[in-house]
């Protein structure tokens, strides 16, 4: 690959008014395709991911927390004061250097703050803009004025109601911020489509995300379900071996939905008899027999083994399966480490360096995107004022002093 290939996505510049994950997580993903990503903040405070916890303390003495570090590489800081109205001018004065403008506020908030879509149309009607929020703002909800993290919309479609086991609550966060993160996703993918669709007309428009849709998209199985006759949502109402078993140094996932699963799963763990048992004769069957039969069977082949040897000699013989993997595991697993998945980002003052999840998106004839740490607040604010506004330093330094910018 010639070291000069330019990467997908650069030329594209985004001006992002964003906050915690769900847009800054979808907003990363594009800034490591090569898109210029420019975070507007207030000048002070920085965005609301920034006061989240645990935290670290960075060069300049601020102590960002973990939201804000895991979602905002590659990107820049633009110190704003959005609130006041120097500050929105500013902003919309911004706008015609951009493609896309994204937010993820309350349905209202940007409108009230003067720069909602219809009046950043009229200034540059090729703009894209992109909105985040709990349950949408192009159409009729009773929910519009909630606030909603990721468990709210993640509730609200089912997610905490799949599969219950008897006699216990839902683990909520389960997967960590998947509302937010699928969210961003679906929230990516149309900011793409409306981009091209512009290549097109000529005219942008807005793309519109309600974290509840992408979550009820996500847990498609809820409403699908009940439809084709599957009512009962408990675990066993799903027949096969779907568990994690002991090995030596951790757990391992085996997965058996069909016949042909079964018989490799037996053969390989030393119990060809099964075939022949009638307990077994059934996938419901399987399902009945794990902790009676299956699992202590399972765990005496495996206790010698540790969780990846046993899911390779399991996936190599044509079982699903694959280790139930910590923190320390994903360091030194040969597939993360040449899929650069894990990013080491220094800190000045820090023996420890910061870990973040790489790009999962992979190119044939584009080079792996930037990892470049997370901007302090407002650290571009004044030559990104002085390129795409020719401003003056007597134009900063006035702005400074009234607190507009920082």
């Amino acid at each position: 690959m010639p070291e000069d290939q330019s990467q997908p996505l650069e030329g594209v510049r985004i001006l992002a008014v964003e906050q915690m994950q769900a847009m800054p997580f979808g907003t990363q993903l594009l800034a490591r395709m090569g898109a210029d990503v420019v975070k507007v903040e207030h000048p002070t405070r920085g965005e609301s991911g920034r006061a989240s916890a645990p935290t670290i303390r960075d060069v300049d003495g601020s102590e960002p927390g973990a939201t804000f570090l895991r979602n905002n590489l590659s990107k820049r800081s633009l110190g704003i004061d959005l609130k006041n109205p120097k500050g929105s001018e500013l902003f919309k004065r911004l706008v015609p250097s951009y493609d896309v403008v994204v937010e993820n506020f309350k349905p209202g908030t940007m409108e009230r703050l003067g720069i909602g879509y219809e009046t950043l149309a009229e200034i540059h009607p090729a703009l894209v803009y992109v909105a985040v929020s709990g349950f949408g703002s192009l159409r009729e909800t009773p929910y519009g004025s909630w606030p909603a993290y990721a468990c709210v919309p993640e509730a609200m479609s089912g997610f905490y109601s799949f599969r219950p086991e008897p006699g216990r609550r839902p683990n909520i966060g389960v997967a960590g911020a998947i509302g937010d993160i699928g969210t961003g996703l679906f929230a990516m993918v149309g900011l793409l489509a409306a981009l091209h669709g512009r290549e097109r007309t000529g005219r942008g428009q807005k793309v519109d995300v309600a974290m509840l849709d992408a979550m009820i998209s996500i847990m498609d199985m809820v409403a699908f379900g009940p439809s084709i006759g599957v009512h009962d949502a408990s675990i066993a109402a799903w027949p096969g071996i779907l568990q994690t078993f002991s090995a030596s140094d951790g757990l391992f996932v085996i997965q058996v939905g069909r016949e042909h699963q079964f018989e490799n799963f037996v053969k390989l763990i030393g119990h060809p008899e099964w075939l022949e048992d009638e307990r077994f004769a059934t996938r419901e069957g399987w399902s009945e027999n794990i902790e009676g039969v299956v699992r202590p069977a399972v765990e005496a082949w495996a206790k010698d083994l540790t969780k990846l040897e046993a899911s390779r000699r399991l996936a190599e013989g044509g079982v699903v399966a694959g280790p139930s993997y910590e923190g320390h595991d994903l360091l030194t697993d040969p597939h993360v480490q040449s899929h650069d998945m894990i990013c080491e980002i220094p800190v000045e003052g820090r023996d420890e360096p910061v870990r973040v999840h790489g790009n999962p998106i992979k190119f044939s004839g584009s080079p792996e995107g930037p990892a470049d740490k997370w901007p302090l607040i407002g650290e571009h604010t004044e030559s990104l004022l002085r390129t795409d506004l020719e401003l003056s330093q007597a134009d900063l330094d006035a702005l400074r002093s009234e607190g507009v910018i920082r």
